[in-house]
């Protein structure tokens, strides 16, 4: 096992908030106002909010559900429930009461903590049903109570209770292993039930530790965080949570992906973390922008591009490029940092694959995109690219003592301390995922001699034509989405002789498209118009230009409404959730092959 500066992540957290006190660490809007909660603060939150779950009874190793919205609440009850021995089981805002209470059952959760009075409706009829809650923490008390089911209690009667006790657990947190479980991360569903990944704190250390290697050439600092990705996801928890508490950073929280814009422009963020989703989106409403502006803007824009491409590529630029391209810098580029804050470092992607083209895209426009790779069941990070040596085309080399290898197949398999120690209550999934020490990913990819690692596909999504040829799903939905007109899409073909889509339109290009006909932009109502179809399917062809014989698409069908979190269609993270979207469109991609 590696040396870590810290036994476990409450004694890292009460070590930093000794040493920077009232140095700021979390920030979040109030009335309209930025507020900021110091270490010192924080830490008596901690102190006392774990104190008074001891009261209630918690033990050593019980678990405690966690339910909120992104806010500085959210880490001190995580920390609170690691500083009074117990186990985080985050669950997210978007669960139903059904996804709560197999939250509740698989983990055996003893209480739980939710912030707002819209959270803890479904929170608390889940909690009825469940196995021995016998609690619930409310930051927002919520209009009614059962009469039956746990106690209801408020955060400020719990830590009251705490401070009363008085037993000052921060001084005893040093007891908890690194090999103690922290915290059971609940995968997010893209192929069935969640499954609790048992975190222990090392690998959380081994992350933070990684990622301090990984991005110390960036001259880590005062470093701000804008956070936004659930926390309930191990990508923010350990990337947007843990990371900047372990390099003494501040913390931003976003109110809502509305308002990132907004956000990024007030907080000045200097490192931000996100899906590429996001990016994808950012990059078509610029691009949607730039061609209602069209004229001299687009053409400079346009050049920028070119010139930083060329410039990414290591391609000699002339004397008068250069020129150029340092005049351009300040017209264009310069705009564009401004937009993200004006003093971002690197913009971080993780959580699933980034299109190459989408990577080079914010690079030439002066935007470090650095792309890492990870799953829940490694902590979650196992390689980043580098500042000075970024290959947008790889997810970068391992982090820090971090072994990485192929399997005969070409699965990427993974051993080191930020290796999940299992899934809670599921040996069989476990020594399926873990064998002789290494994690078996179930991604498909490569390494080159510098041991930068390029990912191909998801073993599991990998379709295998009729014919016997493989081919990886996400390349094609990768440049279907990358088209102005495609929103989202999603290929199927397995023992078929060719591939099929189900396609989402851009709604803003959906509503013009509509307009010009005299037509509502309706979805559901337009899905079947065969103009419509003709029109994607003029998109569908310039794609299929640029992709092998197999790997195109050879009919499609047009979803009735986008791939939602509401639907049940995406996780909170952004990803397909494959399995369910195939059930609801089966019968129509089926037809497709007759």
């Amino acid at each position: 096992m590696s040396e870590y500066p810290w036994p476990n992540l409450a004694a890292m957290f009460f070590d930093q908030a000794t040493r920077l006190a009232e140095r700021p660490l979390f920030w979040a809007k109030s009335d309209g106002q930025w507020r900021a909660w110091s270490w010192r603060e924080s830490a008596d939150q901690v102190n006392a909010l774990a104190a008074g779950l001891r009261t209630l009874g918690v033990s050593d190793g019980d678990r405690v559900a966690l339910v909120s919205e992104n806010r500085p609440e959210w880490g001190i009850a995580d920390l609170a429930i690691m500083t009074a021995g117990a186990i985080t089981a985050p669950g997210y805002v978007t669960n139903t009461v059904e996804d709560h209470r197999h939250l509740f059952d698989d983990s055996g959760a003893v209480g739980a903590v939710v912030s707002t009075a819209r959270l803890a409706r479904p929170l608390l009829a889940a909690a009825r049903e469940a196995r021995g809650v016998r609690f619930v923490i409310v930051l927002e008390p919520p209009s009614a109570t059962p009469d039956d089911g746990p106690e209801v209690l408020t955060w400020r009667e719990v830590a009251e209770r705490g401070r009363v006790a008085g037993d000052p657990l921060a001084n005893r947190v040093g007891t908890l292993s690194p090999e103690s479980t922290a915290c059971l991360i609940y995968t997010s569903g893209t192929g069935g039930l969640p499954k609790g990944v048992m975190t222990p704190h090392r690998a959380i250390l081994h992350n933070c530790m990684g990622a301090r290697h990984a991005l110390e050439e960036l001259g880590l600092d005062d470093e701000v965080f804008l956070s936004f990705l659930p926390l309930s996801h191990s990508y923010e928890h350990s990337t947007g949570l843990f990371f900047p508490i372990s390099i003494g950073a501040q913390i931003y929280y976003a109110e809502g992906i509305d308002q990132l814009g907004r956000n990024m422009v007030e907080a000045r963020p200097t490192i931000m973390t996100a899906v590429p989703r996001l990016y994808e989106t950012m990059m078509q409403r610029i691009e949607s922008g730039l061609k209602k502006s069209g004229g001299a803007k687009e053409r400079l824009f346009r050049r920028t591009l070119e010139l930083g491409g060329k410039r990414h590529a290591d391609d000699r630029l002339a004397l008068h490029e250069r020129l150029q391209d340092a005049v351009l810098d300040r017209l264009v580029r310069g705009k564009v940092r401004a937009n993200f804050g004006g003093r971002l470092k690197a913009l971080v992607s993780g959580g699933g694959p980034l299109n190459p083209d989408v990577g080079l895209y914010f690079t030439a426009l002066g935007l470090r995109l650095l792309q890492g790779y990870g799953q829940t069941e490694s902590g979650p990070v196992i390689s980043v690219n580098r500042p000075r040596r970024n290959r947008i085309h790889t997810v970068g080399p391992p982090i820090l003592n971090t072994e990485v290898r192929l399997a005969e197949d070409g699965e990427i398999l993974v051993r080191g301390d930020l290796v999940m120690q299992g899934y809670w209550g599921n040996p069989e999934a476990t020594a399926e995922a873990l064998r002789d020490g290494w994690l078996h990913t179930g991604d498909v990819g490569e390494i080159d001699d510098d041991g930068y690692i390029r990912i191909t596909d998801r073993k599991k999504d990998i379709i295998v034509l009729s014919g016997g040829d493989n081919v990886a799903p996400q390349r094609v939905e990768g440049l279907l989405t990358l088209q102005p007109e495609i929103s989202q899409a999603m290929v199927r073909g397995d023992r078929r002789p060719h591939l099929v889509a189900l396609l989402v339109p851009d709604a803003g290009w959906l509503a013009t498209w509509a307009d010009a006909r005299g037509t509502e932009p309706d979805l559901a109502e337009l899905a079947g118009d065969p103009d419509l179809n003709t029109a994607l399917g003029e998109v569908v062809g310039r794609v299929n230009g640029r992709l092998s014989t197999i790997e195109r698409v050879r009919r499609f069908v047009i979803a009735d409404a986008p791939f939602s979190i509401e639907n049940g269609q995406m996780t909170p993270t952004m990803k397909v959730r494959r399995h369910v979207v195939r059930q609801v469109y089966a019968e129509r991609l089926d037809a497709l092959y007759t």
